[in-house]
């Protein structure tokens, strides 16, 4: 029996249950192709926003137009920079996990959460891979496959609400783990 060095997978197993693989997304900051599309957006979202504030300030305009903007300054901040810091803290609270029963996925920042798919009831499942083994795995079919040309989610937006193992290394290992596991329940 494997040991997980993750001690929010192994709170979530059964006394039964055997662990088969555990592990995590890809940690840090990283960028998306979504990015390409992102990254100019925002600069302009951002660079409009302060440009407001800045001229609303050094202006006799009145105080609700400094208070009118600043929401639009935050959100481009986060926007700008703070998604960035907000998706890695996701990734390191994510973790995976494949038993000889389910897939289990615990994650969350400020909530936590955890997803459960029994093996047996198991449906689709798709792999994309980069060269140096590193991928995601989605269960279920994907929502988003043919928007934006194959970009997987909305622009610049992570896929959260897609069931996966997003940026895992040895993507196509585990993949095959999953089915091999799945033939035998």
């Amino acid at each position: 029996m494997i040991v997980s060095q993750f001690p929010q997978i192994t709170s979530q197993l059964s006394s039964n249950e055997r662990l088969l693989w555990s592990g995590q997304p890809r940690q840090g900051i990283m960028l998306q192709v979504t990015d390409l599309f992102m990254i100019p957006f925002s600069l302009i979202w951002g660079g409009f926003a302060l440009f407001w504030e800045y001229t609303v300030i050094t202006s006799d305009a009145p105080l609700l137009f400094w208070i009118w903007g600043i929401p639009f300054v935050l959100i481009g901040l986060h926007m700008i920079i703070g998604r960035f810091f907000l998706e890695a803290k996701q990734r390191a609270n994510t973790y995976y996990a494949i038993t000889d029963e389910r897939i289990l996925i615990v994650s969350g920042v400020f909530n936590s959460s955890i997803k459960s798919l029994k093996l047996s009831s198991l449906g689709e499942l798709s792999l994309t891979e980069s060269k140096d083994g590193k991928g995601s795995i989605v269960f279920g079919p994907n929502p988003y496959a043919n928007l934006f040309g194959g970009f997987s989610g909305l622009p610049g937006m992570t896929n959260s609400k897609l069931t996966q193992f997003q940026s895992i290394a040895d993507a196509k290992q585990i993949f095959d783990l999953i089915h091999q596991t799945k033939r035998m329940t």
